[in-house]
């Protein structure tokens, strides 16, 4: 089963195997990273750690039981309890709704571990795909998307009200 895994330094080389074999994939629906992404993407990890414990943002692999990395599911904090939600996930796991549940799940921690109330998320819209992740785990259509926002491509931002997920109940509110 896979599992959702806060980014480690030791994911590094199944990230990099992970956007390397889908390179040509994400690329027909997203802008494609360059290959600058690939020569510094040492430097780009240990970035993304960084930012991570100085509590910008929150990053996320699904790692297979065999170690490899099936998706990348990012959080940027963008102040005020939102932030902005990014995912990916391999070609051979896409359309198995993969996606839809790790996205779900991430929901669930976004307001439960990070105290987040508001996720938002921008999808070209060229990507399908992506619209339909987005709106199966409740996002709604929350105005347009533009160039500087998709890389070059022209969409639409979708938001998340996480106040309407159901939240674990606790000790205290289980005796009301």
């Amino acid at each position: 089963m896979p599992e959702l895994q806060r980014l480690r330094a030791d994911h590094a080389p199944a990230v990099l195997a992970f956007e390397l074999a889908n390179r040509a994939y994400f690329a027909a629906s997203i802008s494609d990273r360059g290959d600058e992404f690939f020569e510094q993407f040492p430097d780009r990890h240990n970035a993304l750690l960084a930012e991570q414990e100085a509590g910008d943002g929150a990053f996320h692999v699904l790692v297979a039981e065999d170690g490899s990395v099936l998706g990348r599911f990012n959080l940027i904090f963008a102040g005020n309890g939102t932030a902005k939600l990014g995912y990916r996930v391999a070609q051979h796991i896409a359309g198995r709704g993969v996606a839809t549940a790790t996205v779900r799940e991430l929901c669930r921690l976004a307001a439960t571990r990070y105290g987040l109330r508001t996720l938002r998320a921008a999808t070209s819209h060229e990507n399908a795909a992506s619209q339909k992740v987005l709106t199966k785990a409740g996002f709604v259509p929350a105005g347009p998307a533009g160039p500087a926002d998709l890389g070059g491509k022209h969409g639409n931002w979708y938001q998340l009200d996480l106040s309407c997920l159901e939240r674990p109940q606790t000790a205290q509110t289980a005796d009301r």
